[in-house]
């Protein structure tokens, strides 16, 4: 599909940019070489195709949540340098 200067212009001022005539020209290619890219892939039939078809098979990758024990708190505490109500104290930095 032909683009013309203009329509660049018109695309232009919409996305309220201010283009330099070289910055014209090439965006004019630019856009003839998408729309073209876009006729190729309307070549395709993708009628039979789901929505969310994937080229490779994906599986979940995350790991089961599973419940197990955690540390035990004063054992975590003991190696702080302050604690207070079992939470690690610390001086205050901000008035």
């Amino acid at each position: 599909m032909k683009i013309t200067k203009e329509q660049v212009e018109h695309v232009a001022h919409l996305a309220r940019l201010s283009l330099t005539e070289e910055e014209k020209e090439n965006m004019t290619k630019d856009m003839e070489m998408i729309l073209e890219f876009a006729d190729q892939i309307n070549q395709y039939e993708v009628e039979d195709v789901n929505a969310t078809a994937h080229v490779i098979p994906i599986n979940n990758v995350f790991r089961e949540d599973i419940v197990a024990k955690s540390m035990d708190r004063e054992l975590l505490l003991s190696n702080a340098p302050s604690t207070k109500n079992g939470c690690i104290s610390v001086p205050k930095v901000v008035e």
